[in-house]
Parts: C-alpha cells; structure tokens; sequence
C-alpha cells in the first residue's frame, strides 16, 4: 500500500514538474516589424537570437508587413517588435493596424520607430511618443522640429528598479543616438532616463493601449547598443513581460 501510495505521490508530482516546465519554456513568438530606415542586420539579428531560447523571431518589412495586422494572420506570432520609420499609411491599414493592438496584440517599440507615421496621429497614442520631423500639434500645443545626434556616449539609469521590464538591470553606460524634443505621452511609466544634454529625460516607457501592453525603448541605434548586455537583458524583459500581462 505504502509503495502504491509512493507512486502515486511521484506521478503527481512529475505531472506538475512537467507542466510547470512547459509553461516555462513555452516559445514567444516575435514578429519584427521593420522598413523605412536602414540598420545593421546581421548584427541586429545577432541580439534578437540572444534574446532567450524561448523567444523566437522572424522580420517582416512595410508595407508588405501591413498583411500580418489583418485578423486571420494575428495568431501567428504573440508579440510585436517595431523597428521600422515607416510613413505612409491609408486610413484602411491605419484602422486594421491600431485594432489589431488595441484587441490586446502587445508591443515593443525601439528608437527610430517613434520617429514614424508623422501624419497618423493615433501612432503617438500607441507608443506613447513621438520625434517630430516638422513643427507638429500634440493636445492642442505646437512642438518644433526634433534634433539628433550619433555616437554618443552616456549612462541609462533604470528608474524603476523594480518593474519586470528592468528587474536586476544595473544603470549602464551605452553609445548611441540621441533626441531631442520628442513627446512622451503624460501618464506614461518611465523605466529608464538620462542627464544626458542632448536627450530627452525619459528613455524608456510602458503604457497601456486598448488590452495591449506597450514598452517603448529610445535606445538601439547600432551596433553598440545591439551588444551592450544592459540593453540585451532590457529587451528580453520587455518581449517577455508584455507577453505574459496579455495571456
């Protein structure tokens, strides 16, 4: 009786060890929404696939990438990473993308993505930001013209120390480019900043858009940054948390 009940206690327990084992190692899939801007890709690809092993990726370029925001093509993939500066938009593809993450399709946005859609206003409400190319109204204030600058070096400080995106992420030294007068959506929750002159205070941001969960990273310019672990464990964080508030 005693080894029956032995049994039974460890086919128990191997049942939820495995299920637990599943779940932690269940895929992520990303979809990289890429165009409009010219990157690194060899080594761009290189941090995506050090993200984790459960997190896979595939790229998709505008505007053919404006396909996948259709309904029968939302299942195949769990998260959205933006790296594109696309432009142009019709107000069709406009309505089917922003339902497409208002339903609850997550979203990671890294740097030259708040520099996109400059004539879609609903874009800024998204992200939760946005570099302006040409002055711009915003809430009934007019903004001017953003600035840049390459290659600089400068620290990122993780505001908010406890948050999943940033969890045990010391601040980092990083060489990238920088913005200037960008828009950060009020009400938005910073997870990272700079003293850095030549930047906007908040680099790093998460916000809710519909059922979507959306983290927006200034940083990931180039190569640098595409190494620089801090950054690598940030991305990471933000694919899987995003992930995991939209089950």
């Amino acid at each position: 009786m005693k080894s029956i009940k032995f049994l039974l206690i460890y086919l128990f327990t191997f049942l939820v060890l495995s299920a637990s084992g599943k779940e932690t190692a269940e895929n992520i899939r990303v979809l990289v929404i890429t165009g409009g801007h010219d990157y690194k890709k060899e080594q761009f690809n290189e941090m995506m696939k050090s993200l984790g092993e459960n997190i896979s990726y595939r790229v998709e370029e505008f505007p053919a990438a404006f396909s996948m925001f259709l309904p029968e093509n939302r299942d195949k993939y769990d998260v959205l990473v933006f790296y594109h500066m696309w432009q142009s938009i019709t107000p069709e593809q406009a309505q089917v993308f922003a339902d497409c993450i208002n339903k609850g399709k997550p979203v990671v946005a890294l740097h030259h993505s708040i520099c996109a859609f400059d004539d879609w206003p609903e874009y800024i409400n998204i992200i939760g930001g946005k570099y302006f190319h040409k002055p711009t109204e915003v809430g009934g204030k007019t903004y001017p013209a953003c600035s840049y600058i390459h290659d600089l070096n400068f620290t990122v400080n993780v505001t908010n120390k406890k948050h999943p995106v940033t969890k045990d992420v010391a601040d980092f030294s990083v060489s990238d480019e920088t913005y200037k007068g960008y828009y950060v959506e009020p009400g938005v929750t910073p997870l990272l900043t700079t003293s850095e002159k030549t930047s906007e205070t908040i680099i790093g941001w998460t916000k809710n858009y519909g059922k979507a969960k959306v983290v927006t990273l200034q940083s990931g310019h180039d190569v640098p940054t595409f190494e620089n672990p801090g950054f690598r464990k940030i991305l990471s964080q933000a694919v899987v948390w995003v992930y995991n508030e939209g089950k």
